[in-house]
């Protein structure tokens, strides 16, 4: 989840040294993605909703899901399911809990978090896309700034990412930030297999009071739990 985002730099237009006013270069992926940095570094929790759009290019098939998410920063998130309803995805600090029964009925997936910044490269679970993807981005990733885009009204710089190891879990993924205030307004994360995952922020506020109980989950009566800490952690 999935699960989240202060000061605007310099305008885009201003005038000439000769008096002529014309568009100034647009700004470079890298300064794009550390204005967005500068606003999510006071972050410590999050509430909000979302649309999911997950692709296939095997099967060529999409599917579309919503829902809520509550996140407290680093290692804690909750996420409910509108639609399909029902499926739920928890981290309480310690353990990933993922019910998805549109999906897999009678069946709760278990695994351990992990270091959000160490987590893609190892292979584990990453939490925090903010920190995967805003923090220190360039010595994970080339980055490219993509031009200007609109995402629900909101005029945002796309700044595409590509993985520089060949063995990244997440060789490529594009965020759409906003141009007034810096936030992830859209990210789209791209797989080995080609899997896309697009989510749009519908609406989002921070450093709010959470309660604890968000991020507590007990596995339903009946359902089995299968445990992937072994292939997280490559052990037996």
């Amino acid at each position: 989840m999935r699960f989240s985002q202060a000061a605007a730099l310099a305008a885009l237009l201003g005038p000439t040294l000769a008096g002529r006013v014309r568009a100034q270069d647009p700004p470079s992926g890298v300064a794009v993605l550390d204005r967005a940095a500068a606003v999510y570094s006071h972050v410590t929790t999050a509430r909000g909703t979302f649309e999911q759009t997950v692709a296939n290019p095997l099967t060529g098939t999409s599917a579309v899901t919503r829902g809520g998410f509550e996140q407290a920063r680093p290692s804690r998130l909750s996420i409910k399911f509108t639609d399909p309803p029902d499926d739920r995805i928890v981290a309480d600090g310690k353990w990933v809990w993922m019910y998805l029964p549109s999906a897999n009925p009678g069946q709760v997936v278990r695994m351990p978090v992990s270091d959000e910044r160490n987590a893609p490269a190892g292979g584990a679970v990453s939490l925090d896309f903010i920190t995967q993807f805003l923090t220190d981005p360039t010595s994970r990733f080339t980055v490219l700034a993509a031009g200007a885009d609109t995402v629900a009204g909101h005029r945002t710089s796309e700044v595409q990412l590509a993985a520089r190891q060949e063995n990244d879990p997440i060789p490529h993924a594009t965020l759409w930030i906003d141009d007034a205030d810096g936030l992830v307004r859209q990210f789209e994360v791209t797989d080995r297999s080609g899997t896309s995952r697009r989510v749009r922020v519908l609406s989002e506020t921070f450093n709010v009071p959470l309660d604890k109980s968000a991020f507590v989950f007990k596995p339903p009566h009946g359902t089995k739990v299968v445990d992937q800490s072994a292939l997280v952690n490559g052990s037996d």
